[in-house]
């Protein structure tokens, strides 16, 4: 059930109190982060909401999706690490998880003995299918913002990201001969 709209904006609530109390030079940063944050917290409750019929926390759908997204279903944990960008601990957690339910099992590295590879399987598959299919429709088709805002908002969140040090500015190819 959906709570009706507050009467005012808590942020911009907020961002006045700080300029009141002489933080004029913080207030629209601490407005900027606390709407991030914010809009993180609604985005989650609609993927939340978009994958309870599936028994997927997001965390689990993405590592279904990132190994459906290889050839083989098949990738080492250390590299799911790298590109889930969180940390071993909550990797482990998550593929316990999912290996319980039988979506995906661990293998020992073919050539590395200290690593271990994932592998979906076929019951992971199916789901993360049709997961992906929910989400699509339900969260990422209408995220909330027209076109133009979505692009902008990637963009500037990208800006932010790579300032933080999350990636590095891509190389550009070489023309083709």
């Amino acid at each position: 059930m959906q709570r009706p709209p507050l009467p005012v904006d808590p942020i911009a609530e907020a961002r006045r109190h700080w300029r009141a109390h002489g933080w004029e030079r913080a207030a629209d940063g601490m407005a900027a982060v606390t709407s991030v944050m914010r809009a993180q917290q609604l985005m989650l409750a609609r993927i939340d909401q978009a994958l309870r019929p599936h028994s997927l926390s997001f965390a689990r759908f993405e590592m279904l999706r990132l190994l459906a997204f290889t050839r083989e279903g098949r990738l080492p944990m250390a590299s799911a690490t790298a590109r889930l960008q969180v940390h071993p601990a909550s990797v482990t957690n998550t593929v316990g998880r999912l290996e319980h339910d039988g979506l995906m099992r661990r293998e020992p590295h073919p050539h590395d003995g200290r690593a271990t590879i994932l592998v979906l399987t076929d019951a992971g598959r199916e789901l993360v299918e049709a997961a992906t299919r929910s989400l699509n429709a339900e969260v990422f088709e209408q995220p909330g913002l027209d076109d133009d805002e979505t692009q902008t908002l990637v963009r500037t969140l990208a800006a932010l990201r790579q300032r933080a040090g999350d990636f590095a500015e891509p190389r550009s190819l070489p023309d083709p001969l």
